[in-house]
């Protein structure tokens, strides 16, 4: 048989039809005005488009720490693999543009501008017992001319290992944080990473009064301060206020110091001090489960801000002994006004951000914070390194309002806050498998457009826990329910039931999955309601050798009936890619039929064919025994087109009645090298499945219905490669969902789009 003849090959006519049912819902969401204003993401830059996206010349390229230029219209970041600073032009800030990198004489840590000079801490240390750098001076304007050629105009003697540099508001001062950071590798006094390891580190002040070759560099010693690592402190982190005051954060320590910079002198120093959390999760075990409780935790900040002249806010990352998981405000006293407590945690994991696998390491990690004034309002940026995500807080005298949550890329590192422009800015530090970005969000009069889908509070108070969302199904019966499934990232399958009736999408309940009355931990990859109510589930098995792939029928209250699997001379041929979706026609105990699609070609399949199986089960049938039949068709898969390659197959099917079928077909590609994001139509009408004995399966036919990658690309972010589920309400309206991965390897980010009525 020559399967190539009935493979379609869409055209770009097809294409246009498809983006014409689709751009409508999104620019009637996009139009809508609110009176409350939100950041809203306008554009996202890969950093290694500064130098090349191709890892085979540079492997590994990132933006860490970002500061803008005076009149905010160019954005400088330090780049520390490459050992290079970057320029990026944002004077249309929906279109940031490359303006190239340079090398540094060292790893660049940090940078700050003052006026028309950029100050770039770098560290040259040979070893942790000898640690060095410089702070390196660029003439900006110079730069811009022309990148390449551009080096230091002075390199200032730090005289030891830079990390934080901050410039204060009246460009009179740099303060320059010296870490001279400890070996993570050693023991100390039966602490591992321990202090004291010195040399000791300090605070350096230059004052930028005249041309940098004039400027003066003064050192002010901070041993003697802390309660733990006295003699070795460890600053990591500068702000400075209208009134010269640095702030400095000694995180291994657990101690805020401030320093006036006129004179150089302590003014005051305290503990971060300590948090008991109660009603969080400190085990990676696949299972978000807030019942842990971590006491008296130090705070051990980070990042720190001022807010005000009068009130800081700090990051509370951890680093040796602690991290609280959130963030706190203290007045200049060090009396404490406020703290995060568990709801930084609870914010990450009612929008799916919640990092799974760092439950037992500081959980979402927030590491950088930073404040600014945009017209009559001023927020509060709170970075989560694992979570991937920026809270943003309304500061309200000495409470924090939560307001949103940004999206970001892998690792949030530099929080810039552009209030001339109403530009906000994060640079992520990760840099595989998901690009290094930085996000650019402007403030406008709209809804916040993240998270698309969240989880409702419980009566306690926390969240109900979701990710990786696999699949989606409609309510036969409710225009405003869909129901969905996670895969095996997590244990303990549940069905997730989602109100649509607003925006954003709200979970409203977890129901776990109950066989003879125990957790079951599936990979489930489809959902299909039943005329009855109840479930048809799937889960991807994975080869011959470890598991099988099951079709599972449930009741509605999660109880398994029964668990079927394929005919043995069909198990015989799987592959690791297996069950990918299933679509449910008919009545339960009459005229069902049961669809299930197969990722991929098995063992002896055409290459390019994927099957969709039909299940017919038995009337009467004894739940014991499985005496349903299986038949099956071949499904014609796209030929790959994305320059990286990979490989393309299916991942969801939803019944459209009459026996026509929408299926998601998908490449494994994201980021700029996703190509195919579609769904497509089949009828089956008149088509006969055969069984395996039969084989010589009839190939179907398929007509593009959605091209899905422009509505994945209208976020301005990074374009996610499992387009997972796929689900049409009672009136038509079309929903698709993407796998998050449970925040491993992943941003994080859940896009739920409502496509209208794209397949009526």
């Amino acid at each position: 048989m020559n399967f190539s003849k009935n493979v379609f090959r869409f055209t770009k006519s097809a294409l246009s039809l498809a983006l014409i049912a689709v751009l409508p819902s999104l620019v009637f969401a996009e139009s809508k005005k609110s009176s409350t204003p939100h950041f809203q993401r306008i554009a996202t830059y890969l950093v290694c488009e500064n130098t090349s996206c191709d890892r085979d010349i540079v492997n590994e390229t990132v933006a860490e720490i970002v500061a803008a230029s005076k009149d905010g219209n160019t954005l400088i970041y330090t780049d520390s693999p490459t050992g290079r600073i970057g320029f990026v032009d944002i004077h249309d800030a929906e279109n940031p543009v490359s303006l190239g990198t340079l090398h540094t004489d060292g790893e660049p840590t940090s940078v700050s501008i003052s006026g028309d000079y950029a100050l770039v801490g770098v560290n040259t240390s040979a070893s942790f017992l000898e640690p060095s750098g410089i702070l390196a001076v660029y003439h900006v304007p110079s730069c811009l001319s022309n990148v390449s050629s551009c080096s230091a105009i002075r390199e200032i003697n730090m005289g030891g290992q830079p990390d934080s540099v901050a410039i204060s508001p009246d460009g009179r001062y740099a303060a320059v944080v010296i870490e001279n950071e400890r070996d993570e590798d050693i023991t100390v006094s039966g602490v591992e990473g321990g202090l004291p390891q010195p040399p000791a580190g300090y605070l350096n002040i230059i004052d930028l009064a005249g041309t940098p070759a004039n400027w003066d560099v003064r050192q002010v010693d901070l041993t003697g301060l802390a309660v733990y690592g006295s003699d070795d402190p460890e600053p990591e982190f500068v702000t400075i206020n209208q009134h010269n005051i640095a702030a400095v954060t000694m995180q291994e320590n657990n101690h805020i110091v401030f320093v006036n910079l006129v004179n150089g002198t302590v003014l005051k120093h305290f503990t971060a001090g300590t948090v008991t959390l109660d009603g969080i999760d400190s085990a990676d075990n696949k299972l978000i489960d807030f019942t842990d409780t971590l006491t008296d935790v130090a705070r051990e900040p980070d990042g720190i801000a001022w807010l005000g002249n009068n009130k800081i806010v700090t990051a509370n990352e951890g680093d040796l002994f602690g991290g609280s998981r959130g963030f706190s405000m203290f007045n200049r006293h060090g009396k404490v006004l406020y703290d995060s407590g568990t709801e930084f945690e609870y914010l990450a994991a009612a929008a799916g951000h919640y990092p799974e696998k760092r439950s037992d390491n500081k959980g979402t990690e927030p590491e950088g914070i930073t404040t600014g004034r945009y017209k009559n309002e001023t927020f509060v940026f709170v970075g989560s390194e694992r979570g991937n995500f920026v809270g943003v807080y309304k500061a309200d005298g000495n409470k924090l309002k939560y307001r949103q949550m940004l999206p970001t890329g892998a690792g949030p590192e530099g929080l810039l806050a552009i209030p001339s422009r109403k530009l906000f800015v994060a640079s992520t530090e990760v840099d595989s498998p998901v690009r290094s970005q930085i996000n650019i969000f402007r403030l406008e009069h709209k809804p916040a457009a993240y998270p698309q889908i969240q989880s409702v509070r419980q009566a306690d108070g926390k969240p109900i826990v979701w990710g990786a969302l696999s699949a989606l199904s409609s309510d036969r019966y409710d225009t405003d329910r869909l129901y969905a499934v996670h895969d095996s990232f997590y244990n303990e399958s549940r069905i997730y039931s989602i109100d649509i009736s607003d925006r954003p999408a709200k979970i409203t309940s977890a129901t776990p999955l109950l066989k003879d009355g125990v957790s079951v931990n599936y990979d489930l990859e489809g959902i299909a309601q039943r005329s009855n109510g109840s479930f048809w589930l799937v889960s991807e098995g994975a080869g011959t050798s470890t598991t099988h792939n099951l079709l599972i029928e449930a009741r509605s209250d999660g109880t398994v009936v029964r668990e079927i699997r394929l005919p043995g001379a069909v198990e015989a041929l799987q592959q690791s890619n297996g069950f990918e979706g299933v679509a449910v026609t008919g009545k339960v105990g009459a005229s069902e039929q049961v669809y299930v699609a197969f990722q991929r070609e098995w063992k002896n399949d055409p290459a390019g064919m994927a099957r969709i199986g039909q299940y017919t089960p038995a009337l009467d049938l004894d739940p014991a025994v499985d005496e349903g039949e299986w038949k099956f068709f071949y499904y014609p898969l796209d030929a790959v087109e994305s320059p990286a390659g990979g490989f393309v197959g299916l991942s969801e099917i939803t019944t459209l009645g009459h026996n026509k079928f929408a299926i998601i077909e998908r490449d494994n590609q994201s980021g700029p090298n996703a190509r195919i994001k579609r769904v497509y139509r089949i009828d089956i009408n008149g088509v006969i499945p055969k069984t395996q004995a039969e084989g010589d399966f009839p190939i179907l036919s398929k007509t593009l219905a959605i091209d899905v990658l422009p509505a994945m690309q209208a976020g301005k972010g990074w374009v996610h490669d499992k387009l997972e589920g796929l689900a049409k309400t009672v009136d038509g309206t079309v929903y698709v969902v993407t796998d998050n991965d449970g925040v491993d390897n992943s941003t994080g980010e859940t896009q739920f789009l409502n496509l209208g009525k794209a397949l009526n």
